[in-house]
């Protein structure tokens, strides 16, 4: 069987000495691993402990971008015991030994028959691929370390430091524990949490409340902390920072609050203000950001399953201005209006001001069979309560925007036995106003795709 040669790719010789000599692996310099056992790596001249696991390595680093050499053909994942072929493929070597298990004796890459089926060990491309990962892991481990005592030196610096000294070392640390989950590993280990969130209170400016909500928002939080971020000077200053701050503050204010409410001795006359209601309101339909669009949604459905909140989100209005924003929204942030505008619908109040509103009725007509079964439940919900509450007014408009049409398809669709039920329901109920051939008319299937 012919030896394996090293095969020119790119321009560069697959050898360990000119690859690393001409960069071709990439990463820090001067980073050369044995490949038989024991010894260590040696890194600008010094021993790094012992020799690295390769599989660990690959596990940890997680690499997006790896050399297209180093990708065994048949798992598509980096090689950890290439052998190569007598075609000169190479692959991974449980990879091949199961393509021959299967009784296949042909190269997966080229589909030749092999005259031999031996495999032979290709080490200069395995200390290829062990050096260059062991370059980019040991790179990582000395930016790790570098992360988490720069996250220290901040925590001690925000005890000593007042005014804008403050707001840069918090807006710094922000972009720490932002980027790095080792940072956020060291602001809890070492109490960072407490320190913070004691920065929050009725005097607090809102620069470094912005900055404190910032990393809060990416910290796991314990009962503990979640308990005392919910004490009312807190969370009025959160409130304040969520309708003056930023965008991205505003998103982080969300988020924080869902988080509160996450845990389970969560009172809902936390978030039964009217301030926060109308900022939520007011980024919720803040079309120049779709992400906060999302956020206050994803938040104000959250706050909705608390029915003492319904009542005042009906009394602020929200009723029409969801409906109203219906038309505008992608499929994730309308599956949210419309879950929220259910919620409301089974207060009075919340029925009264759906049957008041003009738009009710054609938008969520329209929305049936069109987004996903989701929203067809909650759009049936809707006009159910509304048809209910006043059927001869309510049912006629319904059957003019061709709602009896879009009924009869979901009773015919895959959807679940209930939206089938409750479509026949509602299809019962407006037809009481018409005459049979009148409401067979109202009927048409063409109706469906305007």
């Amino acid at each position: 069987m012919p030896m394996f040669e090293p095969s020119k790719r790119d321009g560069y010789v697959l050898d360990l000495d000119t690859a690393v000599k001409d960069g071709v692996l990439g990463g820090v310099g001067g980073v050369v691993c044995g490949g038989g056992g024991g010894g260590g790596v040696v890194c600008g001249g010094g021993v790094v402990g012992e020799k690295l696991d390769l599989k660990k390595m690959i596990e940890e680093l997680d690499l997006s971008e790896v050399p297209s050499v180093f990708i065994c053909p048949i798992s598509l994942e980096p090689m950890q015991d290439p052998v190569t072929l007598c075609t000169g493929q190479t692959y991974e070597r449980s990879n091949i030994l199961k393509w021959f298990n299967l009784g296949h004796l042909t190269c997966p890459t080229t589909m030749q028959e092999l005259w031999d089926d031996s495999v032979t060990p290709n080490r200069t491309l395995y200390h290829l691929i062990y050096t260059w990962f062991s370059q980019k892991y040991l790179l990582m481990k000395k930016r790790s370390e570098d992360v988490q005592g720069r996250a220290s030196e901040l925590l001690e610096t925000l005890k000593k430091v007042k005014g804008q000294a403050r707001v840069q070392a918090l807006k710094e640390l922000q972009q720490v524990v932002a980027a790095h989950a080792t940072a956020r590993k060291t602001v809890i280990d070492e109490g960072g949490v407490a320190g913070i969130s004691s920065l929050l209170g009725p005097f607090t400016s809102h620069a470094v409340g912005s900055e404190a909500i910032g990393i809060l928002v990416h910290l796991r939080l314990d009962s503990e902390s979640k308990t005392n971020l919910m004490q009312p000077a807190k969370m009025s200053l959160l409130v304040d920072i969520l309708n003056e701050g930023s965008i991205e503050t505003k998103i982080s204010c969300t988020k924080l609050m869902e988080m509160l409410m996450e845990e389970k001795d969560f009172r809902s006359e936390i978030v039964s203000s009217h301030s926060l209601l109308v900022g939520l309101m007011r980024l919720g339909k803040d079309k120049r950001h779709a992400n906060g669009i999302l956020a206050g949604l994803s938040l104000l459905r959250t706050i909705c399953l608390h029915k003492e909140v319904r009542g005042l989100l009906v009394r602020i209005g929200a009723v029409p201005q969801l409906v109203d924003l219906l038309p505008s929204l992608d499929p994730n942030c309308l599956e949210l209006a419309l879950f929220i505008l259910d919620s409301l619908s089974t207060l009075p109040e919340g029925r009264s001001a759906l049957k008041d509103c003009s738009n009710t009725i054609p938008n969520a007509v329209r929305l049936l069979m069109r987004i996903s079964e989701s929203c067809t439940q909650y759009a049936l919900s809707i006009l159910w309560s509304v048809c209910k509450l006043a059927p001869e007014e309510c049912s006629s408009a319904a059957v003019d925007a061709g709602l009896a049409a879009k009924l009869l398809l979901v009773i015919q669709s895959g959807c679940s036995p209930l939206l089938k039920q409750r479509s026949s329901e509602l299809l019962k109920l407006c037809s009481l106003n018409y005459t049979d051939t009148l409401f067979i008319s109202k009927c048409k299937l063409t109706r469906t795709i305007q």
